[in-house]
């Protein structure tokens, strides 16, 4: 049975999103401060630790596979790995910036690797111009395409455990969508999988018995669908903006949260605090950029 959220983060974030459970710890990223951190899964208000400081808006990262403490990035507009250089400083390496010059100012958004190790990520308009976001896909070699289109606020993805089905939100138009992957990475037909009459779905991850784990923006909840699509239980968030979210733990698994300060004025105790809470299913730690982990 699921717990209640407990606050576990004493600092509160303008819009932290995009929880990866993997070797370097529980990661996230707060976009706007371009900050990539660490937190702490054992004990509850303990200093965040900031990784990496960033000069470009950062929407997610995963690791680089055999390289510690490398990470590719969605950030700015576009994708480049990121590793802290001997003085502290960020080294950046960019691997294409195709929203640089867009009608509409962009910045990339929510992002993740599937189990073959490529990395998924999204653009989306500072505005949030209707159609003007698109979801990218990174292959191992680095090369960058572009491969679905007319995304307002695209969130997640999220992969089955097996890779063989990708989740993407469009967080303004309420709706998750579902695709095949085919094994080059290709997309089948997509369909609607969920739709939500309050709030947005935001970042989403699928757990060991295939069901998806979403955060629900402007709701204050987090929903778990089950493979079908229908929603088998939603969880209360002290916070109004959850943004993203992560199992942890394999014998106690926890669901952590985060959530965003952004937008509220003024905003609530808890808003911008990340939260855990006890969950009955685990899920497999993060894909890494290059191969599975």
């Amino acid at each position: 049975m699921d717990t209640p959220a407990r606050p576990w983060t004493r600092e509160r974030f303008q819009l932290g999103e995009g929880l990866r459970w993997t070797e370097s710890g529980l990661l996230g990223v707060d976009i706007l401060s371009g900050r990539l951190f660490v937190l702490d899964t054992e004990a509850p208000g303990r200093p965040v630790h900031t990784v990496l400081r960033l000069d470009h808006p950062l929407g997610a990262v995963a690791p680089v596979r055999g390289a510690a403490g490398t990470f590719v990035a969605a950030m700015g507009t576009g994708v480049a790995t990121v590793a802290a250089g001997a003085d502290g400083a960020a080294r950046v390496t960019w691997l294409a910036r195709p929203e640089e010059g867009a009608p509409a100012a962009m910045r990339m958004n929510d992002g993740c690797c599937d189990p073959a190790g490529r990395f998924w990520a999204g653009s989306m308009a500072y505005d949030e111009t209707v159609g003007a976001g698109a979801l990218y896909r990174v292959d191992r070699d680095r090369t960058v395409h572009r491969v679905l289109e007319g995304y307002t606020v695209p969130n997640g993805p999220a992969f089955s455990p097996d890779g063989r089905l990708m989740y993407i939100a469009d967080s303004a138009d309420g709706r998750i969508d579902v695709f095949p992957v085919r094994r080059g990475g290709e997309l089948g037909a997509g369909r609607v999988f969920a739709r939500l009459t309050e709030g947005g779905p935001d970042g989403m991850q699928v757990d060991g018995a295939g069901h998806l784990w979403a955060a629900v923006w402007g709701a204050g909840r987090v929903h778990r669908y089950a493979p079908e699509g229908e929603l088998e239980r939603a969880v209360s968030v002290p916070a109004a903006q959850p943004t993203s979210v992560c199992v942890v733990g394999n014998a106690r698994p926890h669901l952590f949260v985060t959530s965003a300060a952004i937008g509220l004025d003024p905003a609530d105790e808890y808003d911008g605090a990340v939260f855990r809470l006890a969950v009955d299913v685990p899920a497999p730690p993060a894909a890494v950029f290059g191969g599975a982990s």
